[in-house]
């Protein structure tokens, strides 16, 4: 797989993201509220691990010399994770500066 290949699916990937995003958005029935909220930031935190270990897996078989896994790969793989790690860092960020501003309404 090519630099641009590996850039084309990265770019569609961010993109399904984003799409997965925005009908998160904009779905504004709240049948399951805190249920589906909890099982969002579990799938979001599992999606992270799984980036995380993905990239791992690569490092590890480029550093074993693996013909079949190029350093494009590698590198891209492990930004997608630290985006990934990122994004997550800055959803808790939120939801614990949220959670302060409520505590300080209701106080």
């Amino acid at each position: 797989m090519s630099s641009v290949e590996s850039l084309d699916s990265l770019l569609s990937q961010l993109r399904a993201l984003s799409e997965q995003a925005q009908g998160l958005k904009n779905n504004t029935t709240n049948s399951g509220g805190v249920g589906e909220f909890a099982d969002t930031l579990k799938h979001m935190v599992n999606g992270v691990n799984a980036q995380q270990e993905s990239a791992n897996t690569l490092q590890n078989q480029f550093a074993t010399g693996d013909p079949q896994v190029s350093l494009s790969q590698v590198m891209v793989a492990s930004q997608k994770a630290d985006l990934s790690f990122q994004t997550m860092l800055q959803v808790r960020n939120k939801l614990v500066s949220a959670y302060q501003d409520i505590m300080n309404i209701s106080a």
